[in-house]
């Protein structure tokens, strides 16, 4: 999880290839309108957001009733998105690629091939709700490590939990 341009994507290859797990691309889920309102500059509502967090709900829920684990990438800047998309459960965790905009601003200007523009960087921040430690199964990264790094990080955090 995390602002647009953290890493996400290529974080979560690496993890689902040390882990041997399912990776979905949550950006592949967004509805064409979804996306039309990113490409043009629109921040999304929660009412925007609400359909393409419950197919993420939905594809967790199918990997669960499979005895699976997987990835998602997914922003879940805010508690509730997080929220609708683990219900709470402590078998999901959230992997939170914590950067400033500083930090990612650079990465997204170096972007190419992807819907979100550079200007709505900034309503990501204004959205998001850093994760609560003590409320919720989360792992906080540094954007600023090298992503090999991340992922030997988050491989290990993993594996530790119990699924």
């Amino acid at each position: 999880m995390g602002v647009s341009g953290c890493g996400k994507s290529t974080l979560a290859q690496l993890i689902a290839e040390r882990m041997g797990w399912s990776l979905i691309e949550g950006d592949d889920l967004h509805p064409p309108a979804n996306i039309a309102l990113m490409s043009n500059g629109i921040p999304l509502t929660d009412m925007d957001r609400a359909p393409w967090l419950d197919l993420i709900a939905d594809r967790i829920e199918s990997w669960r009733d499979a005895g699976q684990c997987g990835i998602v990438t997914c922003s879940s800047l805010k508690r509730s998105y997080r929220r609708q998309i683990g219900g709470d459960s402590a078998d999901v965790c959230f992997v939170y690629l914590k950067g400033s905009r500083e930090d990612i601003m650079p990465r997204l200007s170096q972007r190419t091939g992807h819907f979100m523009p550079i200007a709505m960087l900034d309503s990501q921040f204004a959205t998001l709700e850093e994760p609560d430690m003590h409320e919720e199964v989360v792992m906080v990264l540094d954007v600023n490590a090298p992503q090999t790094q991340l992922a030997e990080l988050a491989f290990a955090h993993l594996s530790r939990l119990s699924f």
